[in-house]
């Protein structure tokens, strides 16, 4: 095991956070309406900054702001929003300051006109590719990983802009699924491993590309197929064409989707739906770590599957012992004197009379830094709960996600850190357990090996040089490869 600095010592922040979202529409004149509608549903995926932008086939017309959708907003501004093509992008920043300069979608007038920009995931050579254009003169706006790709685009002396597209997708390494926007095409791009999911449908005859389906739900669209990895979409007018221009690699679609990240009653990787595979994870859990208790109760909202799952496997009545405040925000306002576990108490609160005297499971999807588990184990006993049992319907998590999560460092990862006693004697629970790796992929649609785990297993699909590594910034030196 590592030796790493003490969990004491870590941030009170935990937890992975989300990516990104993107959307896009061709050939509707509800273009805007519909992008904004698609984002609202996309809200999870990031509440950092929004962007639309528009074009009527000559012109783009965009806005951008910092915070939630429905903050940046307005009738009036989706009206300016015009022409029958759009893009829309929600932001949580992986890579690049949260500034308005890198809201994206990024946007760029060049050879081959008008250009636009969504992109969800990160790259893994950005620094270094964005070292080679600016010693070719190539002047950044952003400090956005997503701005290098608009440049690729621009400097490629391809003929046609899927040309140079597929020439700019040519030199990226790393996580992307992306739309396009130009004067006349929309254009959908996944990566060769499909580490972020990517959903093509149809809305009455127009064509919609959205990372979830929950966003073809909203405005009632129609799902048709995913996005293949290593795919290029193209759609001129009402015509869609496909590419697939990239050599054929392993597919390693990202299974925190499944177990955080997309909404429970999204479709992802395909036709799988995302909440009984966490109700699965939950199942299979009971399996492999029962627990003498009276109740099973979740950390809402993303442990309500898996708790479901972990009750029903286990025979136990599943209980709400602990609520959600869904509307909190930042606060800038914090108590003089101190209140015990003020900042988790901002957006959970335990129900007394439901924990008085029992003995409780408490399903989570995820342990990253253990910070956030450990205030709720406390406040659950000050609730008066007798016995606390602690389940995490997920493995593990040892190291660090550089594909399009917001990811702690390395040394920050309690699981990184400490075994599994050691974990739960700082957490306090009177008992942990882990779904297995195994068990997990087992649960998972399809075919195991066609996942990242990389974060479970610290093996990682697409290996990095050293200069990469250092760019990403989420190893300590001592940890580098000599690649």
């Amino acid at each position: 095991m590592r030796k790493l600095p003490m969990v004491s010592d870590m941030p009170s922040s935990d937890g992975f956070h989300e990516e990104c979202a993107v959307f896009g529409i061709a050939g509707s004149k509800e273009a805007a309406n519909l992008t904004y509608l698609g984002l609202y549903a996309l809200q999870h995926r990031g509440q950092e900054g929004s962007g639309i932008v528009s074009s009527d086939g000559e012109q783009f017309f965009q806005k951008k702001g910092l915070g939630l959708v429905a903050d940046i907003y307005s009738k009036k501004t989706l009206r300016e929003l015009s022409g029958t093509k759009a893009i829309g992008h929600n932001r949580y920043s992986t890579a690049g300051s949260g500034q308005l300069q890198n809201v994206q979608p990024l946007t760029v007038n060049f050879a081959f006109g008008n250009l636009a920009l969504a992109h969800n995931g990160n790259l893994i050579n950005a620094g270094v590719l964005r070292g080679e254009l600016e010693a070719y003169g190539a002047i950044f706006q952003s400090d956005s990983d997503s701005e290098v790709i608009i440049h690729l685009i621009a400097h490629s002396k391809g003929d046609t802009i899927v040309n140079r597209v597929i020439d700019a997708l040519s030199l990226v390494r790393g996580a992307f699924s992306l739309v396009l926007l130009t004067d006349n095409h929309l254009i959908a791009a996944r990566d060769p491993f499909g580490f972020r999911p990517l959903c093509l449908g149809r809305y009455k005859g127009s064509w919609v590309v959205a990372s979830e389906t929950c966003a073809f739900d909203l405005i009632d669209a129609k799902f048709v197929r995913e996005v293949e990895p290593g795919e290029i979409v193209v759609i001129h007018d009402s015509e869609m064409t496909s590419y697939h221009p990239f050599l054929e690699r392993p597919h390693a679609q990202c299974v925190f989707e499944y177990v955080y990240f997309a909404r429970p009653d999204s479709k992802i990787f395909g036709p799988h739906a995302v909440y009984p595979v966490r109700k699965a994870f939950g199942r299979q859990l009971a399996k492999e770590c029962p627990a003498d208790a009276d109740m099973v109760i979740p950390v809402p909202d993303s442990g309500v599957p898996a708790a479901l799952g972990y009750a029903e496997g286990m025979g136990l009545p599943f209980e709400i012992g602990l609520t959600r405040n869904h509307y909190v925000g930042r606060t800038f306002i914090e108590p003089e004197q101190a209140i015990r576990h003020f900042g988790v108490r901002l957006k959970l609160n335990p129900v007394p009379d439901v924990l008085e005297g029992k003995r409780i499971v408490v399903v989570d999807d995820s342990l990253v830094r253990g910070t956030t588990s450990r205030k709720i184990v406390k406040m659950l006993r000050q609730a008066g709960a007798r016995e606390i049992h602690l389940r995490i319907s997920s493995p593990p998590v040892i190291a660090p996600c550089f594909y399009g999560i917001d990811t702690p460092t390395q040394k920050e990862l309690i699981g990184a850190n400490l075994n599994i006693e050691e974990i739960r004697r700082y957490v306090t629970a009177d008992s942990l357990g882990y779904l297995s790796l195994e068990g997990m992929l087992a649960m998972a649609p399809g075919f195991s090996n066609h996942y990242c785990n990389a974060c479970f297993t610290d093996n990682y699909p697409i290996m990095l040089t050293k200069a990469e590594q250092l760019q990403l910034g989420l190893f300590e030196p001592d940890q580098l490869s000599h690649s």
